[in-house]
């Protein structure tokens, strides 16, 4: 699973009222031949993350190139089943990276475009976003 390696601070506010628009950045496919975009917003946790990209390593077989363009580097807390109210902030739960409209996720090189649109399609069932196969070709 990614995770970071350090963090400025361990415990961070969710922000979830402010998060909207399209993504500015990292919305083209810069480094393989085919992208896996993101349609809609939401967080995608490193679990998440990790699941796609198995099904991707398992379905093209070590041939070709995988890139992971999203990190989760956003801390999320969770309290214990039970806990009563107060006595502040609970532990550090799970890593997340919160997605826009147009964020890409996952490109690959080095593979015919049938077995990567398959690819991307399997590795698009493992997220919570709704997601669109682009090609370098077509941008």
């Amino acid at each position: 699973m990614l995770l970071p390696s350090r963090a400025k601070y361990r415990k961070s506010h969710r922000l979830r009222g402010s998060f909207k628009g399209v993504a500015k950045g990292g919305s083209k496919v810069s480094f393989g031949s085919y992208g896996l975009k993101s349609m809609e917003i939401r967080e995608i946790s490193s679990r998440q993350i990790e699941a796609a990209r198995r099904v991707l390593a398992h379905h093209i077989q070590r041939v070709g190139k995988i890139w992971i363009r999203i990190f989760p580097h956003k801390p999320i807390t969770a309290k214990a089943a039970e806990v009563p109210m107060g006595s502040g902030k609970g532990t550090v739960d799970r890593y997340t990276v919160l997605v826009k409209p147009g964020t890409m996720l996952f490109e690959m090189d080095g593979i015919d475009e049938k077995t990567a649109r398959t690819a991307l399609k399997l590795a698009g069932f493992k997220l919570p976003v709704k997601t669109k196969f682009v090609s370098a070709k077509d941008l």
